[in-house]
């Protein structure tokens, strides 16, 4: 590894500008993208480290999410999918944030930390989104692999939960399914179709959508897998960007946060609906009812059916599995009551970031998941797969059909202002610093029934969350707004919207 032409090459193509300071956070890094082409070439030899380090395949996402279009951002994927090891965020923090002079150093104390062998082989896989900017910093990313001397492969447009897919086909031999995008329709669309055909729903009501998305990659992705769920679901496409920007008035994050359908989208009563954000990792379904109110069907009602739904057919077969659903203090506390002790289905709190609900969610033979925001999923074990599998062929009729549908289940998910000025314990539901806050939120929450509220800084944007929770949606609003001032007389004036809930 020549060191010092590394630097020259970032020197003269990818110089950081002087001053600026990133943090890798829940979902990498994000800002505008006019700052992002240095720490798009770093994460390009990162990449490359860690693939030496674990002898594997690493995935690199350019993406920024449900942040608006002239944002972007990158991430890296580990070998299984999953998110970046904690110990090596710390480690693009800090190679992001290094300056010229000091790369060398910092790309030596990395490898030395960690133990790289510098001879081994690297291969990183790499993916964008519909960003004008995604394409020129993806070629950033690829400079720095290529400079380091790794291998990679460009597939250019892809969702983030199909670069997670390609990066665990690549790592498992291929017992997961194939690395291409054809591989991943094929796996999905199988599933889904023989689903529904076991399914007791009938009718071209139940296998029709309307789907806003969000002016990004998922109108691009869905149009390419239409014809492979043609026998099973007839989807109609809002918001696909032909025109309007990505995330501006539409998306999971808008219909979330504003209990309202995205902008362009007509509903009738009762058709169902679904958003995705702009890199279709998150989802959320909406309805209108016959008398023209709107229904949401976050994360938290996701989790709820999912969970209720599995240990239903769990029952049915006659299995009796460790199920545990994992949230975050984002959920609704009446969902929680719910799943303890209508369901009788355990449940447990993490710190917010689907890095901490995917680890907690591996202890249990099936874990599920979902951020209140619709980012999240369904684990199962290799000791469940294979029992689901050895009762969907030997099982009495009855039985073997739930089986079946558990094992199609199974392969429909996809297994895999400086904010820093707040800090919390307690899963994140307790505010630690600044000093005086948790004490006034303590004191704003008494004033309202059945009501809490915390704050928190944002994983992904340079901002603070506000939550709260009241017994109507005024009440709730009020008392988020309280909180609101609260942050911004105690923390400096940094804080976002207010997201209230009931």
């Amino acid at each position: 590894m020549d060191l010092g032409a590394i630097t020259k090459y970032s020197s003269a193509l990818h110089a950081k500008p002087n001053g600026l300071i990133l943090q890798y956070g829940t979902a990498g890094f994000r800002t505008k993208a006019e700052h992002l082409d240095h720490v798009m070439f770093r994460m390009g030899l990162l990449a490359v480290l860690r693939s030496k380090q674990t002898k594997s395949t690493i995935g690199v996402m350019v993406t920024a999410s449900h942040n608006p279009e002239e944002d972007n951002g990158v991430k890296l994927v580990d070998p299984l999918g999953e998110m970046l090891a904690p110990s090596w965020e710390e480690h693009a923090t800090c190679l992001a944030n290094a300056e010229e002079q000091d790369m060398q150093r910092v790309l030596i104390d990395i490898s030395e930390k960690e133990a790289v062998n510098l001879q081994q082989d690297a291969f990183v896989v790499i993916g964008r989104d519909t960003r004008p900017s995604s394409e020129k910093l993806s070629q950033s990313v690829i400079d720095g692999v290529t400079v380091l001397g790794g291998q990679f492969h460009d597939y250019g447009l892809l969702t983030t939960p199909q670069l997670h897919y390609m990066v665990y086909c690549r790592n498992t031999g291929g017992r997961y399914g194939k690395a291409t995008v054809e591989g991943y329709y094929q796996k999905l669309s199988k599933a889904f179709v023989e689903l529904t055909k076991q399914a007791s729903c009938s009718g071209d009501e139940y296998r029709s959508l309307k789907v806003d998305c969000a002016n990004g990659i998922g109108a691009l992705k869905l149009r390419e897998m239409e014809h492979y769920f043609s026998q099973g679901l007839s989807v109609q496409l809002f918001n696909d960007g032909s025109k309007g920007k990505l995330n501006h008035l539409c998306g999971a994050d808008f219909v979330k946060s504003h209990q309202k359908p995205p902008q362009g989208m007509e509903i009738k009563s009762n058709e169902r609906c679904c958003s995705f954000d702009g890199d279709a990792d998150r989802i959320v379904y909406y309805y209108h009812d016959a008398d023209g109110h709107f229904h949401l069907i976050d994360g938290d009602k996701i989790a709820t059916l999912i969970s209720s739904f599995l240990k239903e057919l769990l029952v049915e077969i006659g299995e009796s599995l460790n199920i545990g659903v994992v949230q975050t203090a984002y959920a609704n506390g009446s969902s929680t009551r719910y799943l303890e002790e209508v369901m009788k289905v355990p449940v447990y709190c993490t710190k917010t970031g689907v890095k901490h609900l995917h680890h907690k969610a591996q202890e249990f033979d099936i874990g599920v998941y979902f951020e209140a925001n619709g980012h999240g999923t369904a684990l199962f074990s290799t000791t469940v797969e294979r029992k689901i599998k050895q009762s969907a062929e030997q099982l009495e009729d009855k039985k073997r059909k739930a089986a079946k549908m558990l094992e199609n289940i199974i392969d429909l998910f996809n297994q895999v202002a400086d904010r820093r000025v707040i800090s919390t314990t307690n899963a994140e539901r307790q505010a630690v610093t600044p000093p005086g806050l948790q004490e006034a939120i303590n004191d704003l929450v008494k004033k309202y029934k059945l009501s809490r509220a915390f704050v928190r800084p944002s994983g992904t944007e340079d901002v603070v969350r506000v939550y709260a929770e009241a017994d109507s949606q005024e009440s709730a609003d009020h008392l988020a707004h309280e909180v609101s001032l609260a942050v911004f007389q105690l923390a400096g004036g940094i804080g976002e919207r207010p997201q209230p809930g009931f």
